[in-house]
C-alpha cells in the first residue's frame, strides 16, 4: 500500500507537479488550503507526510503548522513547508512552529523527494 502525500497548496500548478512527480510513489490527496487540509485530517484521515504552502487562504501555512502541531493525533506527522519567500525570519519562523523542513519556490521536486526520503529514513517509516 501507498503512503499518503497531503500536499495542502493554493496554486493548482505547484498541487498538479505535486501529483505527477509524487502520483508513482505515494497515494496524493490535494488540499487547497489550510482548512480543506484540517478538515479532511479531522475527518480521520492521518497521512505519512505534509508538504504545505505557507501563503494561502482562510488558514496560511503557520496557522496550518499550529493547528497540526497541537492535535494529539497529527503532532508527530512529518511536515514540509514550502514558500516563495526565502527570508531567513520566515524560515525560522515556520521551524520554530513546528515543521521539519523548508523549501523554497520555485523548488525541484528531486529535492523534496530527497528531503522526504530523510525524513523516513530518521523516522524509519
Amino acid at each position: 500500500m501507498k503512503k499518503v502525500l497531503l500536499a495542502v497548496d493554493d496554486e493548482k500548478t505547484i498541487l498538479k507537479l505535486l501529483e505527477l512527480y509524487f502520483g508513482s510513489r505515494y497515494q496524493v490527496v490535494s488540499k487547497a488550503n489550510g482548512k480543506e487540509a484540517l478538515g479532511w485530517l479531522q475527518a480521520g484521515n492521518i497521512p505519512d507526510i505534509i508538504v504545505a504552502d505557507i501563503n494561502m487562504p482562510e488558514i496560511n501555512g503557520i496557522e496550518f503548522i499550529r493547528h497540526v502541531r497541537t492535535s494529539g493525533l497529527f503532532k508527530e506527522l512529518p511536515l514540509i513547508t514550502l514558500s516563495g519567500n526565502d527570508s531567513t525570519a520566515d524560515k525560522i519562523k515556520c521551524l520554530r512552529a513546528g515543521a521539519d523542513d523548508y523549501l523554497v519556490k520555485p523548488f525541484n521536486p528531486e529535492e523534496l523527494d530527497a528531503r522526504i526520503d530523510n525524513i523516513f529514513r530518521r523516522l524509519r517509516l
